[in-house]
């Protein structure tokens, strides 16, 4: 792998997108859980992979996880990454 930096893009179903770079490393997916507390609070946790197989080795511990923890339920969705032309902030 070259050490190109660049940045990849995650667009989740619910329209959130999450750029992250840049970066040489050879992300593919993005996950993401969020966790509902008690019907009032939620908290997100995710990250980035280097295969779907690692992505979804996830959601069996997230179950693991909200059972743990408590959460009343959870949602767990993983995105392919696709490399773009910059960062998405502002300044």
């Amino acid at each position: 792998m070259s050490n190109k930096k660049r940045y990849l893009t995650a667009v989740m179903a619910d329209g959130y997108v999450k750029t992250i770079g840049p970066t040489s490393s050879p992300f593919t997916h993005y996950w993401r859980i969020v966790a509902n507390l008690d019907g009032k609070r939620t908290e997100v946790f995710w990250g980035h992979t280097k295969s779907i197989k690692e992505a979804m080795s996830k959601k069996a511990a997230t179950a693991d996880a909200a059972r743990q923890r408590g959460w009343v339920s959870y949602d767990f969705e993983v995105v392919e990454l696709v490399e773009s032309k910059g960062s998405s902030r502002p300044y």
